[in-house]
């Protein structure tokens, strides 16, 4: 068995650096790092979670997330899920950045409470809180 011990990055074709870096900083992410030999820049946020932007996304599908938006369901990654300190709060800031939440607030069996956003290029972001969440805000039970 190999063992893991810790996600290192998680890679996220975009097509407009600037658009990305605005968005990603509204979730506290800032510049870390840009690679010299490829179209990549590094973002981290004070937890220490790295995103790596890979620069070179060149077709949209037409305004749709190929693996989330078409009937056919296609093998890949659908999302990226980050813990959040304040659901609360956290709805309150992506209000004040005009950042629609597309699905929720939505409260899973497990008791934690998420919303669901896009990024600029389409990507499906779950920011979750826990269950004392669920208390402060105004809730649908999810239905997959």
């Amino acid at each position: 068995m190999i063992e893991i011990e810790a996600l290192d990055h998680i890679g996220i074709r975009v097509a407009d650096e600037d658009v990305a870096m605005k968005f990603y900083g509204v979730l506290g992410f800032t510049f870390h790092w840009r690679a010299t030999d490829d179209a990549v820049v590094i973002i981290r946020n004070p937890a220490g979670v790295e995103i790596n932007l890979v620069i070179n996304a060149n077709d949209n599908q037409g305004g749709k997330n190929v693996l989330m938006d078409v009937p056919t369901k296609i093998p890949g990654i659908t999302h990226v899920a980050y813990d959040v300190k304040s659901l609360k709060e956290t709805m309150e800031t992506l209000a004040e950045n005009d950042i629609e939440i597309r699905q929720g607030p939505v409260v899973f069996s497990s008791g934690h409470v998420s919303v669901f956003i896009r990024d600029p290029d389409l990507n499906v972001i779950e920011l979750r809180g826990d269950d004392k969440d669920a208390q402060e805000i105004e809730t649908e039970r999810y239905v997959p």
